[in-house]
């Protein structure tokens, strides 16, 4: 059974979000203008560093779903980028579901992975919910969300995602799809939409049709914080006041750069970002999948492992399939560092 306790989402046209057709952040966004622009895209095409990809296959350590089924409650799995599957209140729950070999509209081109995810689509044991937030490519897989629609309860989205997915033939049944500090509650779980600063868009003719935001769950034990993507922003204080402390914070910690400060964090933002949430442990996504930057692909994982470390929080950075306690979960072993050196000859 579901309800939408928190409060029944609104038209689109009544959100404070939506101006003019197209919704927008509470702050401006930073534009690049043209130079910058086509300065970024020479620098993506031809001058890209090599090691903004593994120079060997990376760890990953294959999921059955005998092992999901025999875990305990309050588990998680990455799966890749920001693809995680958790377990909890009995049930499994997957964000940002992307099985896809490209991030992109063709299969022929665009942001390849580095690994194959830990398991495929037709070995997921029944999924009670898809978590979604936004619809960007390397979050929204049109192709894993149709293979996923027979075995998924329910689809819950940002404003106008739902409208997206309902379009590409999920039942309108299985959609719900939030505003800011709306939700509603799956079970024993609830699940609060809550601000991010980001973008939207699928095409050159889309933009911000749709909205973007971080997702809190909550059972009655446990609970968690899911960034999707975003900018650091005052918002987190905000999140922290009214949700926090959280066991387990997952933050976007990837695909940074000087050029678009305000819609992807540094690490030292994805740091103080968990902090203003009031997070216990932290685990670092949106990384470690496809190459979506300039910088070498190990480099989040070094420096919010050395921020960390100085600010004495606790960081978990499982292998692609490993499970994690999401209570309490185990340190990193820093798993990039053995697939990014050549082993001792």
């Amino acid at each position: 059974m579901s309800s939408c306790s928190e409060s029944p989402a609104a038209p689109h046209g009544q959100s404070p979000q939506f101006v003019d057709g197209r919704f927008r952040n509470a702050a401006p966004r930073h534009r690049l203008g043209m130079l910058k622009t086509l300065g970024v895209l020479w620098r993506f095409a031809l001058g890209k560093p090599a090691d903004t990809v593994p120079d060997r296959p990376i760890a990953v350590q294959p999921l059955t779903a005998a092992a999901l089924l025999q875990a305990p409650e309050d588990s998680l799995w990455r799966l890749g980028h920001s693809t995680l599957l958790l377990k909890l209140d009995g049930r499994f729950w997957l964000t940002d579901p992307v099985f896809s070999e490209r991030a992109s509209p063709v299969q022929f081109l665009g942001p390849k992975r580095f690994h194959a995810p830990p398991l495929a689509i037709e070995d997921l044991p029944p999924i009670a919910g898809v978590i979604l937030s936004h619809d960007h490519y390397d979050h929204l897989d049109h192709a894993a969300i149709l293979k996923l629609a027979p075995k998924v309860e329910h689809f819950v989205a940002p404003l106008g995602v739902g409208d997206r997915l309902i379009a590409w033939g999920v039942p309108a049944a299985k959609v719900q799809q939030f505003d800011w500090w709306q939700g509603t509650t799956l079970g024993g779980l609830r699940l609060v939409a809550t601000p991010a600063q980001h973008f939207s868009g699928r095409s050159l003719s889309d933009g911000n049709r749709t909205l973007w935001a971080s997702w809190v769950l909550m059972t009655a034990d446990t609970r968690v914080f899911f960034t999707g993507d975003t900018g650091y922003f005052d918002g987190f204080k905000a999140i922290g006041e009214r949700f926090g402390p959280f066991d387990l914070t997952l933050v976007e910690t990837g695909a940074y750069n000087a050029d678009w400060p305000d819609v992807h964090m540094q690490p030292e933002q994805s740091l103080q970002a968990h902090l203003d949430v009031r997070g216990r442990h932290m685990m670092p996504i949106h990384n470690g999948t496809f190459d979506l930057s300039l910088h070498p692909w190990t480099e989040p994982f070094e420096r919010i492992t050395a921020l960390a470390t100085a600010a004495g929080v606790p960081l978990a950075a499982p292998v692609m399939g490993e499970r994690l306690d999401i209570r309490a979960p185990a340190p990193s072993r820093q798993w990039w560092r053995e697939a990014a050196v050549p082993p001792a000859r």
